[in-house]
């Protein structure tokens, strides 16, 4: 991917500043299209089943687009949306649906939760806030579009605007109460970059390789660490954003960047623990031994969560656009571009089982619903909820 990448850079880097097209319109065909024109995606090799993954329930919620859609849990309703604006609840265990309303608006970045609240932005910058049964509490319009959930806590919604921009507003009326702003690079991914809120603080990833941690009631920043470097000569070569969710576990969070590392820190601190040479554009999940990474040629890694070594690597997925990946009690989930579930083991990365969902891609990471279920939502707006046995 990368040498194809750099490559073609010049020409792509010329067409961006004259205007022709804007790094939104060509991010699809550059960041995650590059590795299906440069690479065959590999035929799917027979595997001996370790493990029943069966389909609990499933459901359309309308496809997505462009964009990528994450569905949100909230207690025991999941609830998923679509590109034309359908917010669905749905009861985790049986499918059955609670809640079905239109957010009168088109989204651009899924569905997020919390603090009572269901909550969507669009590509108008607005951040749209519902109750649980789908009534409108409020709007609050940001600097730029919202490509990723707005998330909840503590009476706080936290919102990132497209231009880097990270807002908190008040969960009641979605009055402003504070907002974070930085420098960026010349150039960056435009990507659906969301945060992470966890006991009062807020962690985001940033171009130029930036991992951040804010107070959640204040907006102050309370560390900044590097998880990458931008390295190379031309501003292409040097793009090492943080385009993914960071992890958290225990006492410590960790990170990746597209052309760069995979870093861990001090959860409260941010103190740098270990790092490794990683490069991944869709992010990476703990659990309670190993750090898992989908890296940029859809290859899924193991790294000892302790100091980052090589445990193993599943690579015959490559060129099959895969998710980040779920760590799922013994196994790791990932979903890839033609709507496969794989389940890798934990334990050597085999391959466990795999299903097939609607043929459409799996770009948002899989959620854990339970201890033995979990979710996916393809491009096309399938839901399915998937039991392990």
């Amino acid at each position: 991917m990368t040498r194809l990448f750099l490559t073609s850079g010049i020409g792509i880097m010329l067409a961006l500043l004259a205007g022709c097209q804007t790094m939104g319109d060509a991010y699809e065909r550059i960041f995650r299209g590059s590795a299906r024109q440069g690479q065959k995606p590999a035929e799917l090799v027979a595997i001996t089943p370790k493990a029943t993954p069966s389909i609990a329930w499933q459901a359309n919620v309308g496809a997505a687009g462009k964009n990528v859609y994450f569905p949100a849990l909230a207690g025991n309703v999941v609830y998923a949306g679509g590109a034309a604006g359908s917010i669905t609840g749905f009861d985790v265990a049986s499918g059955k649906v609670l809640a079905r309303f239109d957010a009168g608006e088109r989204l651009s970045g899924g569905v997020g939760s919390g603090s009572g609240l269901v909550l969507a932005g669009t590509a108008r910058g607005e951040v749209l806030a519902f109750d649980r049964e789908g009534k409108p509490a409020w709007k609050a319009q940001l600097s730029g579009e919202v490509l990723a959930p707005p998330v909840a806590q503590d009476g706080i919604v936290v919102a990132r605007a497209g231009d880097g921009r990270i807002y908190g507003l008040d969960a009641g009326d979605g009055r402003r109460r504070w907002v974070y702003q930085r420098a960026t690079p010349a150039l960056s991914v435009r990507a659906h970059t969301g945060l992470v809120v966890h006991r009062g603080g807020v962690f985001a990833g940033f171009p130029g390789g930036h991992l951040v941690a804010l107070a959640l009631a204040s907006g102050a920043v309370g560390w900044e660490a590097v998880v990458a470097l931008p390295r190379g000569t031309t501003e292409l070569e040097r793009v090492a954003d943080v385009t993914s969710l960071p992890s958290i576990d225990g006492a410590q969070v960790c990170a990746v960047a597209f052309q760069g590392r995979v870093a861990c820190f001090d959860l409260v601190r941010g103190t740098p623990i270990w790092a490794r040479e990683v490069s991944s554009m869709v992010g990476l999940s703990i659990d309670a031994r190993y750090v898992y990474v989908t890296d940029d040629r859809s290859a899924v890694l193991a790294l000892d969560k302790a100091n980052g070594a090589s445990i193993w690597r599943q690579d015959k997925l490559a060129g099959r656009a895969v998710s980040a990946p779920l760590a799922f009690g013994r196994y790791v989930v990932v979903g890839d571009l033609e709507g496969y579930v794989h389940l890798l083991s934990r334990d050597d990365g085999s391959f466990a089982a795999r299903l097939a969902t609607d043929g459409s891609a799996i770009s948002a990471p899989p959620i854990a619903l339970d201890l033995s279920s979990f979710l996916v939502q393809t491009r096309n707006g399938g839901v399915f909820a998937i039991t392990v046995q």
